[in-house]
């Protein structure tokens, strides 16, 4: 006679129980703030798809120095650089809640099927990373977002104070690394001129010295670092590839030992905001807008100082990372939540409803909307494509930015007539369940 497995039987009862968000589910909120968060952050990364890295934080590097070049990296510096980053990692704590509430209602255990979803997008963070543009931050939600579950339970009072500490301790590892970096420097110099005058290096200072050799590109650029990159991503896919993977494996190891605890931090906050229904809509119109103006006015005048600052010291890395990005870190996380309250505010009044359903749409498919940024945008500007790398203006690739916006706002409601999920969701999702999920829309 066969015996039913209890093992076997408890795993497909949690699977049962555990089953992705269906539409009548969603969040309709939740679904426009993260369609506004992922288009908004491509304002910020159109930098790193046109022009080598370096120019992302640093103008007068590349994309031109011209009025309404410059004034184009400060209107984004002030309004968008790490806030819509922000709040993407706050909607991705806010998730955390959402999907582990909604299991154990059921009666499921949600961890097992969670933490195979995190490794799932790990794998799509690290292949974009490595197959199609270095600046993915899929790899650090995931990795991040698996510590961030631990904490889903926590009181919001606890979940307030050690998201602000992650947020300011990774202020003082940018103050520490700076001083490792200028270290790092300075012995390398040491010892390429002893390589130089003919003497013999020993085993470690040859080590030291080609181990900043690998890391000077993405720390502390020179003009024939900018050169490279130029090249490499002006040719061809095969280069493309062996240019930039060592770029992602350092980004990579940045989220462990740097950034990481600051997306962690945001992934707290998040919580916290759902939490107390700020995220979901059940405050008042008023709540939203004192949110919203509070918010601005704290943190609007810290990003302009952090702008200017950094313009006085002609961003220097150094100086940058000792105190330059201390406004901006602390200033980028009140203008999120003012983005936030301006947002709810407009879908608590009802505001331009069609336009906020368009949002919705992105943000339901925001992962596959996230990585055809990268199809799109890489194919513009490298070698493959149309060969465009390092000679549009800043200004100018705006209109790229405009351009991909409004072909997501038109498309996202478009196929989601048709269907459940994104193309990435369902796979996704699909792998994270273990079993095939219904596409098409019934």
């Amino acid at each position: 006679m066969n015996k039913t497995d209890p093992d076997l039987s408890a795993r497909s009862e949690t699977v049962a129980l555990a089953v992705p968000v269906s539409t009548g589910e969603r969040i309709p909120s939740l679904d426009i703030l993260r369609g506004v968060a992922i288009l908004g952050i491509l304002v910020m990364n159109i930098y790193a798809f046109a022009m080598p890295l370096v120019a992302y934080s640093n103008p007068l590097a590349m994309g031109g120095t011209e009025a309404h070049n410059l004034g184009t990296w400060f209107f984004t510096h002030f309004f968008f650089d790490q806030k819509f980053l922000g709040i993407f990692a706050m909607l991705f704590g806010a998730g955390i809640v959402m999907i582990a509430n909604r299991a154990e209602k059921r009666g499921a255990k949600p961890a097992r099927v969670y933490y195979r979803r995190q490794l799932w997008l790990l794998i799509i963070g690290a292949m974009h990373g490595y197959l199609i543009w270095f600046g993915d931050i899929l790899f650090a939600y995931a990795a991040m977002g698996m510590l961030a579950y631990l904490f889903r339970k926590r009181a919001e009072r606890t979940l307030i104070i050690v998201g602000c500490a992650l947020i300011v301790f990774t202020q003082f590892l940018s103050y520490g690394f700076s001083y490792v970096v200028e270290d790092m420097r300075e012995k390398a110099e040491e010892y390429a001129e002893l390589a130089a005058a003919g003497q013999d290096l020993s085993d470690e200072q040859r080590q030291k010295l080609e181990r900043w050799e690998a890391s000077r590109p993405l720390m502390a650029p020179t003009p024939e670092d900018i050169n490279d990159d130029l090249d490499a991503y002006c040719g061809s896919y095969s280069g493309i590839l062996v240019h930039r993977a060592p770029i992602v494996a350092q980004m990579q190891r940045g989220t462990f030992f740097f950034f990481g605890w600051r997306i962690l931090g945001l992934m707290l906050i998040g919580m916290v905001l759902m939490k107390s229904g700020v995220l979901t809509g059940e405050k008042s119109a008023d709540f939203y807008r004192q949110l919203m103006l509070g918010s601005y006015c704290l943190g609007l005048p810290l990003t302009v100082f952090s702008g200017l600052d950094l313009y006085a010291h002609e961003f220097d890395p150094g100086y940058a990372m000792r105190y330059g990005y201390i406004a901006n870190s602390i200033g980028s996380v009140l203008v999120a939540l003012g983005h936030i309250g301006l947002v709810m505010l407009i879908v608590t009044t009802g505001f331009v409803p069609r336009l906020m359903q368009r949002f919705a749409a992105v943000g339901r498919m925001a992962l596959s909307n996230y990585l055809l940024h990268s199809v799109i945008l890489t194919s513009v500007f490298y070698g493959y494509g149309l060969g465009l790398y390092g000679q549009t203006p800043r200004f100018w690739q705006m209109g790229f930015v405009i351009a991909v916006v409004a072909l997501q706002l038109l498309l996202s409601p478009l196929w989601l007539r048709r269907y459940r999920f994104g193309p990435v969701e369902w796979l996704w999702k699909s792998m994270s369940y273990w079993r095939w999920q219904p596409m098409r829309q019934a």
